[in-house]
């Protein structure tokens, strides 16, 4: 941990950029959680919570692909403070949602901020490079990494706390508050977010962006694998939407219980780059530690399936996201190391684009299976997809775990 506060201490701009999007992801919880359980009282049903979750994803990856082209043409501060401020100012009209015929407000406002969330995730990432010395990279991608489970467990707890004692209303507008100091903080820092010594990109149609992005990613096999790779545990992050279901129904949970599901997922995201974080600079170990992170996503899931022990899901749920963390987070540090600046804003929308259209489509899935299938056969089910999009990816880059692979 000392390297990870000297590298905090050391790097001003980097530290506020980093607070901020801790910052940022708290807030999100602080509405998400709090969301999912009104949602079903208000309406009755658990679909609604599915339609939120997967608007959230399918208007993230609708947009995304364009807004990596603003990205790599614009200001990435300035793209991050915008889109925080947005983002805030939309998770106001959550406070509206009190009623079944007000219910569809939530989709409008998760609408509005998922597309905000399709500017800032990718300027964050693709400006990480620049706000830290190259020394310092895998350092600051982990840590930068690992805070959207740090703030999973924290937001998530939270938010589950909030909403059963001050109600879901206050935590509507501390995410608001939140996601609006997030911009203030990003608007304070000086170090260039994109590489100053690139001349000005000329202005041309967002579809010839699209396409240089892409035929770049077909080209280069590293990339379309570590793009591909999140593709893995996105199969089964449908199944979160049944955490609210599955609680209440096998083990009588309210609104703290299922906020501690949520939180142990977020506890689990951060362990898995944490602990592998040396292995990733090594391209003949990164993808099968890739593959592997994405075996023990599916294996956990599936013993959720045949947990009789409120604890043991817990611990099922944190050595999941332990393997789903470490595949998200190490993959993103691969594409850092090998996109130039001009198109990294570009491949990380094509890369989140790809895993959260596949999110969506599994959390409509699973929404709607759970009108006839039991939750707990539902998240043995997504554990099984996993692990089989685990198998084929491995055979598909074992020329990429070869020693004589080109190192990252």
């Amino acid at each position: 941990m000392r390297a990870y506060l000297d590298l905090l201490r050391r790097e001003q701009d980097f530290r506020r950029a980093y607070v901020a999007q801790l910052i940022a992801l708290g807030g999100d919880w602080f509405a998400v959680i709090p969301l999912l359980i009104l949602l079903p009282e208000l309406t009755g049903t658990g679909v609604y919570g599915a339609l939120v979750l997967a608007t959230d994803t399918l208007v993230f990856a609708l947009v995304a692909p364009y807004a990596g082209t603003v990205v790599d043409r614009l200001d990435r501060r300035r793209v991050l403070v915008a889109s925080n401020a947005v983002a805030g100012i939309a998770a106001l009209l959550l406070v509206l949602v009190r009623t079944e015929a007000t219910a569809w407000i939530a989709l409008l406002a998760i609408g509005i901020v998922a597309s905000a969330k399709a500017f800032s995730q990718p300027a964050s990432t693709a400006a990480l490079p620049n706000l830290v010395d190259p020394e310092d990279l895998a350092l600051a991608s982990v840590l930068n990494g690992a805070s959207w489970g740090t703030m999973l467990a924290v937001g998530a707890a939270l938010g589950g706390i909030v909403a059963g004692t001050l109600g879901t209303t206050v935590c509507f507008v501390l995410d608001a508050v939140l996601l609006l100091i997030a911009s203030a903080l990003v608007a304070s820092t000086t170090r260039p977010f994109s590489d100053p010594s690139l001349p000005p990109r000329a202005r041309r149609p967002a579809r010839v962006d699209l396409a240089e992005a892409l035929t770049y990613a077909r080209r280069e096999r590293r990339v379309l694998a570590l793009i591909t790779c999140k593709s893995g545990p996105a199969f089964g992050n449908g199944a979160l939407s049944l955490f609210p279901l599955y609680g209440a129904v096998a083990f009588g949970l309210g609104p703290l219980g299922i906020g501690l599901m949520y939180s142990a997922r977020g506890v689990g995201a951060p362990i898995g780059p944490l602990l592998l974080r040396r292995r990733a600079p090594d391209p003949a170990r990164l993808y099968g530690v890739l593959a592997g992170s994405m075996a023990v996503f599916g294996v956990s899931y599936l013993l959720l399936g045949v947990a009789d022990r409120f604890w043991a899901v817990l611990v099922l749920l944190a050595v999941a996201h332990a393997g789903g963390g470490a595949n998200w987070i190490l993959s993103t540090y691969g594409l850092q190391t090998v996109v130039p600046d001009a198109l990294r804003g570009r491949v990380f929308s094509a890369d989140y684009t790809l895993a959260t259209l596949i999110i969506a489509g599994s959390q409509v899935g699973f929404g709607l299976l759970s009108e006839v299938l039991p939750s707990r056969d539902l998240l043995a089910l997504s554990g099984g997809l996993v692990l089989t999009y685990a198998g084929i990816w491995w055979l598909a880059t074992r020329r990429l775990r070869a020693p004589s692979a080109t190192v990252l």
